[in-house]
């Protein structure tokens, strides 16, 4: 598929295996912050699944109604967990309405394609789709006909969305200050090109091909954090966005792999997705020298949270774009 990759990403992914703690990083962290974990979980209160949704204009995050939308929930992860949102793109941005995607890839010499699409779930309306809000989609006239396509509510859609249809059944809430991102999107212009892209939101100053549609990552999270890099433990993902050679910009997670080299991860292909610029803190890769480095990045160690500082990777496997960690600063 077109995953709009960097030059030297092309033709040479692979996926890899999340592993256990970090060897060479999580055997150095104190031995306090071990104690500190346990009290922070025991301590910690029941929430609702996380999902980080990382996009070209920048990420956030949803917290799901795990209790009072559990089939519609049980849906939505079903396609998060096998990476059936990752790189998407937004094809359906109205104005002060909806941020609406989940369906469709873009392959070149194809252009879209559909994403699989499993057994429709269930309607369970209950909550309001207020601003905010993360619901499901559906055809028109069926309740229970939605599948993978959702969207986010722009603005206080109640008085529509909840009274037609069967109700539109919200089943998450952007977290934070997430609205900023997809008001962000909501502000980008649009082009219509079919079905398949009828309001689809880019970011070049003028549309010329869906490589500066507005794309998607789609990943579950242990606990929600507004750190532009974020590894954690328990999956063995590092969410991150990279410019390389200061040239291109991108979005894209890793997973750690097992190695007797030290801690090693690896760039999960489907999830490397353009970002719009570059920001503040974005790490940098280096194709001369193979050295990414990674300014700030937030571990997550089983609930222990630790700031790790100049955190640099030497790519040790072109071929299979394999990182191994150098060093950094805690």
């Amino acid at each position: 598929m077109f995953r709009l990759l960097p030059s030297f990403l092309t033709t040479r992914l692979s996926y890899g295996l999340p592993c256990g703690l970090p060897y060479g990083l999580s055997s150095r962290l104190s031995r306090s912050l071990i104690i500190a974990c346990i009290v922070l979980a025991s301590s910690m209160s029941s929430a609702g699944t996380i999902v980080r949704v990382s996009t070209s204009v920048g990420d956030y995050s949803i917290e799901l109604l795990d209790e009072s939308a559990p089939l519609t929930v049980a849906n939505f992860l079903g396609y998060v967990s096998r990476g059936d949102y990752n790189a998407t793109y937004l094809h359906r941005v109205v104005d002060n309405f909806v941020v609406q995607g989940g369906a469709y890839r873009f392959k070149l010499f194809e252009g879209p394609i559909d994403t699989p699409v499993g057994d429709p779930v269930v309607n369970e309306f209950g909550a309001s789709n207020v601003r905010g809000t993360v619901a499901m989609a559906k055809i028109d006239g069926d309740p229970d006909s939605a599948t993978n396509q959702w969207f986010v509510n722009l603005a206080d859609n109640s008085g529509n969305l909840d009274n037609s249809n069967g109700g539109f059944t919200v089943f998450g809430t952007v977290l934070g200050e997430g609205m900023a991102v997809l008001d962000a999107i909501d502000a980008l212009p649009f082009v219509s090109l079919g079905a398949k892209a009828p309001n689809a939101p880019y970011f070049s100053e003028f549309y010329s091909n869906p490589s500066t549609f507005v794309y998607i990552n789609a990943e579950v999270t242990e606990r929600f954090s507004t750190a532009a890099h974020v590894y954690e433990e328990g999956s063995g993902l590092l969410i991150s966005s990279v410019s390389i050679d200061g040239v291109e910009t991108f979005s894209l997670n890793f997973s750690s792999v097992a190695s007797d080299l030290g801690f090693v991860v690896q760039v999960n292909s489907d999830s490397v997705i353009p970002r719009q610029s570059s920001f503040d803190g974005i790490a940098s890769f280096d194709s001369a020298t193979g050295k990414l480095t990674i300014p700030e990045l937030e571990v997550n160690l089983s609930g222990s949270i630790t700031q790790l500082s100049d955190v640099v990777f030497t790519l040790i496997d072109a071929s299979n774009l394999l990182f191994l960690l150098e060093s950094y600063t805690q």
